[in-house]
C-alpha cells in the first residue's frame, strides 16, 4: 500500500526550473525523461518511505527530512521528502548544491 502523495509548493517550482533548464540547454525530450525520473522516483518512495537517507540538518523544519537520488540518469538530484500518514515532497534540487542552505530558501530567489 502506498502512502498518499503531496507535492510542496518549492518543490513544484524546482522540478519547472529544472524542466526549463533542460528544455532551454538540452531538449523536449531530456525534459520530459526528467519529469519521469522524478515521478517514478516519487512512487517508489510513496512505496517505500523508508528507502531514503535520513538527513541531520540543524534547521527545526529539516529535522524529519529524508532524501533519496532521483531515478538515473538524472541521479545527481536529490528528492527532499518527509513521511508520516502522507509523503510530502519537499524539494527537488541538484546534490552539489549547498543543501543545508538551499533548502530553506526560495526557489526562484
Amino acid at each position: 500500500m502506498s502512502l498518499e502523495v503531496s507535492i510542496a509548493l518549492r518543490a513544484e517550482q524546482d522540478m519547472t526550473l529544472q524542466y526549463r533548464w533542460y528544455l532551454d540547454n538540452a531538449d523536449l525530450d531530456v525534459a520530459e525523461r526528467y519529469l519521469l525520473a522524478v515521478h517514478e522516483t516519487i512512487q517508489r518512495i510513496a512505496e517505500w518511505p523508508g528507502l531514503g537517507r535520513r538527513r541531520r540538518f540543524r534547521a527545526p523544519e529539516l529535522t524529519q527530512i529524508r532524501s533519496i537520488q532521483v531515478k538515473k540518469p538524472f541521479d545527481c538530484h536529490l528528492l527532499f521528502y518527509m513521511d508520516g500518514e502522507t509523503l510530502r515532497i519537499e524539494r527537488v534540487m541538484h546534490g552539489a548544491r549547498d543543501l543545508k542552505n538551499r533548502l530553506l530558501e526560495d526557489p526562484e530567489g
